[in-house]
């Protein structure tokens, strides 16, 4: 492609609305540009770069035996009534686009396909002999996002790969698994990038285990933890650690205190003279049911501890079976205009205790008369405590369970890992943090989806039995912009060759020069005939500005016929190091077909 007939136009400035480097490089080198919040036009530059990373992509997924099809965009809200996942996406996360056609048919635009792939294997998939199978499609997907932001990164709409496996029992759909594992670090290691798999939080898709694949970049909206013998690495929503020690505890017995101003854990102890680690700190959560019902949960844990809230909405989940309910819509810390809702007196904020009274709950229709008291492993342990008293400005020391307070029913582990902490593997390792962008994320769905839609299949022995299914998916537009994000420089964006828009780009200094025009055209010419992707600066321009521009874009390598032709060169000059190179003419298609190859592999 000549850039004089190409789509090509850069910027100097940064655009105000782009945030992160590689957002504000995608916008200024031409790749994208912002049609609404969240809406972005691919320009033929990025277009090449998605094909490729979808190439690879399907590549890998076809090397599995996975098969490609199309699903619709647009899905019946009947079917995600059937899942149990209408009111989640629609009011709790609030990402799909729903909306209503001319026979009132409620409708959603599709963010995920469980739904629609579930109802395909109901209606298809008859007998044990068909299974296991694996559908993947490469498709557009809709969210709506509270706040699109960092432009493909958090965007409305976007590409995804999303696949689907059925299968007979868990053993064969962890065999898919793992196969999707390698797949998914096949795509990230031959499209360039720096990544970590790591365990992660099932979210809204819902099943048993699942795993993140993270491009390593500073400006990842997700912390990785892991350690340093490879052997453990979660997203810090689901990681788990070991928790500092406790240090004894200088009360032996127990009395009430006067603690004024002392709402923070940080200035009790100071006041006290105490390691938080012998506070029991109780926080105080408003969770909200799928069937109205509002439930107010006091979650009891170690003063040096906080609470994981991704962790404490699964624990709420698995009870909302108690209160005749199948999710949580919300999960919230109630301010002072939610605690008007419900409260039947002012509640003693900083200084409350485990056993506050139910009574400051007033009574409701749709909020439950009862707190629902969690006690953290952290705290389970812990004897001679400090903790609130139920009076501001108060605290009492030397606190035991199931002596001055009742120790929780229900025992959970909500407690956020940090950075620092020891690993439970080996607790000779300490977790160490990164920063990562999420572009792939891998599911064992078990039964949930074919349960709930009665997608069943036949046994040999003749029983009917639900599918279990498993589910797989990159975001494809997602992966290319984390990629500008992981390599770039003060110039612009760094390509890994394997998804660079092109292979090469050959810049005329001067086009008024014939000779650097003959020789800019017959490797032109000779480049793509092999199999270079090769543009070429035609373009009336200063050679300061094209060398600016093509730095700007990202093409692997310059090809630049200046002032070296007289010795039968080029000058060839990577982009990933500037290093220059001058190469005689018949020996720049050899010597760059020598780098790609070694480069791709």
């Amino acid at each position: 492609m000549r850039l004089s007939q190409m789509l090509f136009v850069t910027l100097r400035e940064d655009p105000a609305e782009a945030e992160i480097p590689s957002h504000k490089l995608l916008l200024r080198a031409g790749y994208i540009r912002r049609i609404g919040s969240g809406l972005y036009a691919y320009l033929p530059l990025m277009w090449r770069v998605l094909k490729k990373v979808s190439q690879i992509v399907r590549e890998e997924m076809d090397a599995t035996g996975a098969q490609e099809c199309l699903l619709p965009q647009l899905q019946p809200a009947d079917l995600w009534r059937e899942s149990g996942r209408w009111d989640t996406y629609t009011q709790a996360e609030g990402i799909m686009f729903s909306m209503t056609d001319r026979q009132q048919r409620e409708l959603g635009l599709g963010p995920t396909h469980e739904e629609v792939i579930t109802t395909i294997a109901k209606d298809l998939i008859r007998s044990y002999r068909q299974l296991p199978l694996h559908l993947y499609q490469i498709q557009t997907k809709f969210r709506d996002e509270i706040r699109p932001r960092f432009g493909l990164m958090r965007g409305r709409e976007f590409i995804m790969k999303d696949g689907y496996s059925f299968h007979t029992n868990e053993e064969s759909l962890k065999k898919t698994y793992e196969d999707m594992a390698q797949a998914y670090s096949n795509m990230l290691r031959r499209s360039g990038l720096q990544f970590r798999a790591v365990d992660a939080d099932s979210g809204a898709i819902g099943g048993s285990g699942s795993q993140e694949f993270m491009v390593l970049a500073e400006a990842g909206e997700d912390e990785v933890l892991y350690t340093e013998d490879g052997q453990y690495a979660a997203n810090v929503e689901k990681a788990v650690s070991l928790p500092a020690d406790v240090e004894p505890s200088p009360f032996a017995t127990f009395e009430k205190r006067e603690t004024p101003g002392t709402e923070t854990i940080d200035k009790l102890c100071k006041f006290l003279k105490c390691s938080p680690t012998q506070v029991v700190k109780n926080v105080l959560y408003q969770a909200v049911y799928d069937n109205g019902i509002t439930v107010l949960v006091l979650v009891s844990i170690r003063g040096d501890q906080d609470v994981n809230q991704v962790k404490l909405l699964n624990e709420l989940t698995k009870l909302a079976g108690n209160y005749q309910a199948k999710t949580v819509l919300f999960l919230t810390v109630p301010d002072a205009e939610a605690q008007r809702k419900w409260a039947a007196k002012s509640l003693p904020l900083g200084y409350m205790a485990p056993d506050l009274a139910d009574d400051y709950i007033a009574g409701s229709k749709e909020v439950n008369s009862k707190f629902l008291r969690l006690v953290d492993r952290t705290a389970v342990d812990l004897t001679n405590f400090v903790t609130g008293s139920n009076e501001s400005g108060y605290h009492v020391v030397g606190a035991n369970w199931d002596k001055e307070f009742p120790l929780p029913a229900t025992v959970v582990g909500v407690r956020t890992a940090v950075a620092g902490d020891r690993a439970v593997h080996n607790p000779e390792q300490i977790l160490q943090s990164a920063r990562g962008i999420e572009v792939g994320h891998i599911f064992q769905l078990g039964t949930k989806y074919s349960q709930a839609m009665g997608a069943t299949y036949t046994t040999e022995q003749g029983e009917e039995m639900p599918f279990v299914m498993g589910c797989y998916g990159v975001g494809v537009s997602r992966l290319a912009q984390s990629a500008v994000e992981q390599s770039y420089d003060k110039d612009g964006i760094i390509w890994p060759v394997a998804i660079a828009p092109y292979h090469a780009i050959i810049s005329i200094p001067n086009i008024s020069d014939a000779e650097q025009v003959e020789v800019a055209e017959k490797l032109y010419a000779e480049l793509n005939q092999s199999g270079i992707e090769t543009l070429l600066d035609d373009r009336a321009e200063r050679a300061g500005v094209k060398f600016k521009d093509a730095d700007l874009i990202g093409i692997p390598y310059r090809i630049v016929p200046g002032r070296s032709l007289k010795a039968g060169k080029v000058e060839v000059v990577e982009r990933a190091t500037h290093n220059s190179h001058e190469i005689l003419i018949d020996e720049v298609n050899s010597t760059l077909k020598q780098w790609i190859d070694a480069a791709i592999k």
